[in-house]
């Protein structure tokens, strides 16, 4: 079963809200609830989209399948190493908010800029592909 792009916008699109409303009630005081909580929509959806993505690149490492696949298959990495930093992010920004670590500012923002890099560098050569001829 696969979902259509306006079923997965509609899921994206409610767990933001669903996020959103979270953290506004905890800013303002009328949740109290630990930050994890808070942030559980974000790892839901991450979560699914992990499984997703391992299910993918597992597929497509199977014997017999097209080597021409390569840089699908190296994009697919990309994309399990962005998901990966920004859970490391959340992680990081929740222990921090929460008051279980001391970690300076600049180290909790450090995946975050590690993954803002890399997407930018995606976006890099995807707009400017290399020409071998």
């Amino acid at each position: 079963m696969r979902m259509s792009l306006a079923q997965r916008a509609l899921l994206t699109w409610v767990v933001s809200l669903v996020f959103l409303s979270l953290l506004v009630l905890k800013l303002d005081g009328r949740l109290q609830w630990s930050w994890f909580l808070v942030f559980t929509p974000v790892w839901l959806l991450d979560a699914a989209l992990l499984l997703l993505l391992l299910l993918r690149m597992a597929g497509r490492c199977k014997a017999g399948y097209d080597q021409a696949g390569a840089l699908q298959l190296r994009r697919k990495a990309w994309h399990l190493v962005a998901l990966l930093l920004q859970l490391a992010f959340c992680l990081a920004l929740c222990a921090r908010l929460h008051g279980l670590t001391g970690l300076l500012l600049v180290y909790v923002c450090l995946p975050l800029w590690l993954l803002l890099t890399g997407a930018l560098l995606e976006l890099g050569c995807s707009i400017f592909p290399a020409h071998r001829d």
